[in-house]
């Protein structure tokens, strides 16, 4: 079923792309593991392409700088690309990403905030802008994010795991 969800999907196809949101539903509907993971895979690999080869090549090279801790490095590709592209909301998640290693939560709030304005269901953004807050030492916005994460992607264990702790904590989210 995945393939059929795929097949024929244009490179840079990006978020506003119909095959994306079958994926999406897809992953909320599955009760299987393997399969929410690779629908998950496939998500991410709409949220990385972009229609440009060099801004695609541009952001591997920024998320190869990220798995090797070099944070400057990848800060400079993804500040590159977000100049040249400030509509590619997975360019504004990765810059947030680097953001955040450095140790500038602000700028990855800002950031996060930009990248879930072009793209609300990226529960990726949504789980960093968790990460975020709990480094701010601010539990409630935390939990916040990460309930909404969940929500998108049910299949967040690890996300599930945090928010549960949190709420062990006594922090409850108030409307």
């Amino acid at each position: 079923m995945l393939l059929s969800l795929t097949l024929g999907v244009p490179a840079g196809a990006g978020q506003g792309n119909l095959r994306l949101d079958r994926l999406f539903q897809a992953l909320h509907a599955t009760t299987d593991a393997a399969y929410a993971e690779s629908v998950e895979e496939h998500i991410w690999d709409f949220w990385l392409a972009h229609p440009d080869p060099a801004m695609t090549r541009d952001m591997r090279a920024g998320v190869a700088d990220l798995s090797h801790d070099d944070y400057e490095s990848a800060l400079r590709a993804f500040d590159s690309v977000v100049a040249r592209d400030p509509s590619y909301a997975e360019g504004w998640n990765k810059r947030a990403a680097a953001h955040y290693m450095l140790g500038d939560y602000r700028a990855a709030m800002l950031d996060l905030r930009r990248a879930l304005s072009l793209e609300p269901r990226h529960f990726g953004a949504l789980v960093e802008l968790g990460l975020v807050y709990l480094a701010l030492g601010d539990d409630q916005p935390a939990l916040r994010a990460f309930d909404a994460a969940l929500a998108i992607n049910p299949h967040l264990d690890r996300v599930r795991a945090q928010a549960d702790a949190i709420r062990s904590r006594g922090v409850g989210v108030a409307l």
